[in-house]
């Protein structure tokens, strides 16, 4: 996809969660921390520091199993999936790790919002 493409609706999606969420405009971190609690499907909660970082985690392994980097292992006692890596991630640059996430992410909200 391209560039201009992308930004715009990047800039409509954060735009869309900043309403919903009664907030600022979320970087991709937050982004990535919402995917997490959405994918962990145990609802909101309080997460600790770690826990909050584990749903960042999940949330790069579920977005990247498009791409076939990861793959679904199963899930823990917890209910907390796991991922195994399938293949090596190139070495891309900040700017090409940003951008492929975005892509990935806006994927993601046009799937689920479907």
């Amino acid at each position: 996809m391209d560039v201009k493409i992308i930004n715009q609706k990047w800039a409509i999606l954060t735009e869309k969660i900043a309403r919903d969420f009664d907030t600022e405009t979320p970087d991709i971190k937050t982004i990535l921390f919402l995917i997490g609690v959405q994918e962990l499907g145990q609802g909101p909660k309080k997460f600790s520091k770690r826990q909050k970082e584990e749903l960042m985690h999940i949330a790069n392994c579920r977005l990247l199993s498009e791409m076939g980097f990861y793959e679904l292992e199963g899930l823990d006692q917890d209910g907390w999936p796991h991922w195994k890596a399938t293949k090596p991630i190139p070495a891309y640059t900040l700017l090409e790790q940003e951008f492929l996430l975005k892509q990935l992410i806006i994927h993601y909200f046009e799937e689920v919002t479907e």
